[in-house]
């Protein structure tokens, strides 16, 4: 794990999830289970997170991350978005998590310095940090297709000719995480 200094963190947008609103119960889950990974890459040596600040996993992850500095001060993250304005869509909660997240990051940068202009800038931004980074963490379940797919397919393409791990979060831990916290709160989930 020593070699993965460097990992970008993905997965599905709130949409996909069916959450609508920043205090979702299953965003305490989601974040659970990314805390796990990212406390696990950080403690064998993981020095950066990289994230592309699109709403839901990168997001969460983002935030995480920054919580673990606490506890891991080594660790960074750095948000390279793909384009400029990426946030001018997105609901107001979720440009408040954006901003706090570009705000507190150690390195943000656009991997585009234009506007959107065609999902060729999407394909690019995959491509380039799956490039950029030693390997992937990646909430997604292959029995429900979203827009993480095109992530994995550009890390599949990389991993069939060099050494890039793809870890993934499905659901099946994802209802492990949730039956984790409602031992440790129950209350939480009356």
């Amino acid at each position: 794990m020593a070699d993965q200094e460097v990992m970008l963190v993905t997965g599905y947008k709130p949409n996909e999830l069916g959450i609508f609103s920043a205090d979702h119960p299953g965003i305490r889950v989601i974040r659970y289970c990314l805390k796990t990974q990212i406390k696990d890459l950080a403690g064998s040596g993981t020095k950066w997170i990289v994230i592309s600040g699109q709403p839901g996993v990168e997001l969460w992850a983002g935030e995480t991350c920054l919580e673990l500095k606490t506890d891991f001060p080594d660790l960074k993250l750095a948000v390279l978005v793909p384009f400029i304005g990426q946030e001018e869509r997105f609901r107001d909660w979720v440009k408040t998590q954006y901003n706090h997240v570009l705000e507190a990051a150690d390195f943000t940068g656009a991997i585009s310095n234009r506007p959107y202009e065609s999902p060729g800038q999407l394909r690019q931004k995959n491509e380039f940090l799956v490039s950029k980074t030693d390997g992937m963490v990646i909430l997604y379940d292959e029995e429900t297709p979203g827009s993480p797919q095109y992530y994995l397919s550009a890390a599949r393409k990389r991993a069939r000719h060099e050494l890039y791990p793809i870890t993934a979060i499905d659901r099946y831990d994802i209802d492990f995480a949730s039956e984790e916290l409602k031992q440790q709160n129950p209350e939480y989930w009356m």
